[in-house]
Order: structure tokens, then C-alpha cells, then sequence
């Protein structure tokens, strides 16, 4: 299973190292800042997998923060929780409404939180939770590394895997070679683009099985995605 990154911005030091504690002890990556700006920055420099996002902080505002790591396209689809002292339904529904994936008020059980985190990343990202994942006729087992299709097990690379993994965690999401670089190869690889698409035909290769569709489909000047089949 691999390890979920965790960006967590809070600027009450106290309650920072309490949560970093807690979630490094549960096996998780975190990375901590009190500044909502360095948080923008970090989550562009490397996406997290969630963010434990406090509204009242250091610089730009959690809530702003929120509203810019959506419109980001690395960072669009990263759950966001709020972790905030403001619980006034008006300000919940703010936090919602500009993109939260849920919205936890203070004081708060640090053992509640860690739940909801588990269960924002089982919904979202399965594999992380070292869950099977399914679309259409392609399984997947993160735990043992194992695809197969219609039952039938697929001999594949480690790079195919992690693209197929990649594609299964976001099934139908259209994806560029370069967000593909981003997220199979690492950020900032200087690997070129058609690499992208060489690894792509091997992918197809090694899920291919008869009588059943390339469930990867190529959209012209955009990249690729894949489709439940």
C-alpha cells in the first residue's frame, strides 16, 4: 500500500505537532506549514493526496487557499478538509461551497479527524487505503500488485502499472502526457512527453484480451483517458 501524503496547514504550533504526531504514527507522509502561502506553493511543488486545511492562518487565508488549489489543475481534485474555529452555518457552508470535501470545527477529537480523513481517501483514492479497485472489467489489487481482467490475470510493467493505477483512480478524467509525466514519472521530469505515449501502447498491449475494447481512449490534442468498459 503506499504511503498517503498529507499537507497539513495550521498555525496553532501546539496542535500542529499533535496532528503531525498522530497522523505520522498511523503511517502517513506529512508535510506541516502555518502559511497559506508556502501551503500554495507546496501543494504545486508536489499535490498531497489530502489537505487539512485551517482557515485562520498566516498569510493568504485558508479559504482563499481552498479557492486557488481548485483552480489549480494539479491540485483540483485534491480533498480538502477544513479545520476551523468558525462554525457558524454560513461559514460551513462557505468552506463547502468553495470546495471543501468536508468542514470540522473546534474544539474537535484528534481521533475523529483521523476517521475522517481514512474515510474522505477510501472514497476518493481507494488504493491508498489499500482497497481493490474496479471499473468495468479491470481489477486491480494495490496490496499485491496484481491487474486483472475478466478474472484474467495481466502481465504488466511498473510503469504500465502505475499508469493503469493512475488511470483507475480517476476513471473517465481526460489527462495531458505532461499531467501524466506529473503524476506517473514525478514533478518536474525531464523525460519527454511521447514517452508518454510509448508506455501507453504497451499499456494497451498488456490489458488487451479478446473480444473486449481498449477501455484507453486517446482525445485528440488533450490526452488520454480511460473508459469503463
Amino acid at each position: 500500500m503506499s504511503t498517503p501524503k498529507l499537507l497539513l496547514v495550521e498555525d496553532d504550533t501546539a496542535l500542529a505537532e499533535l496532528l503531525e504526531y498522530r497522523f505520522e504514527s498511523e503511517g502517513y507522509d506529512v508535510r506541516a506549514t502555518s502559511d497559506g502561502d508556502e501551503a500554495i506553493m507546496l501543494a504545486a511543488e508536489d499535490p498531497p493526496d489530502l489537505v487539512i486545511l485551517d482557515w485562520m492562518i498566516e498569510g493568504t487565508s485558508g479559504i482563499e487557499v481552498c479557492r486557488r488549489l481548485r483552480r489549480d489543475k494539479a491540485t483540483a481534485h485534491v480533498p480538502i478538509i477544513m479545520l476551523t474555529a468558525r462554525e457558524a452555518e454560513d461559514d460551513r457552508v462557505r468552506g463547502l461551497e468553495t470546495g471543501a470535501d468536508d468542514y470540522v470545527t473546534k474544539p474537535f477529537s484528534p481521533r475523529e479527524l483521523l476517521a475522517r480523513v481514512s474515510a474522505v481517501l477510501r472514497r476518493v483514492r481507494p488504493a491508498l487505503a489499500g482497497e481493490t479497485i474496479e471499473v468495468g472489467d479491470i481489477k486491480l489489487d494495490p496490496v499485491a500488485h496484481r491487474v486483472e481482467r475478466r478474472g484474467r490475470p495481466l502481465q504488466i510493467g511498473p510503469t504500465e502499472y502505475r499508469l493503469i493505477k493512475f488511470f483507475m483512480e480517476h476513471p473517465r478524467r481526460v489527462f495531458s502526457r505532461s499531467q501524466l509525466l506529473d503524476a506517473v514519472w514525478g514533478t518536474g521530469s525531464e523525460i519527454e512527453e511521447r514517452t508518454v505515449d510509448v508506455h501507453i501502447r504497451r499499456l494497451r498491449k498488456a490489458i488487451a484480451v479478446d473480444n473486449a475494447r481498449d477501455p484507453i481512449r486517446t482525445v485528440r490534442s488533450a490526452g488520454y483517458a480511460l473508459e469503463p468498459v
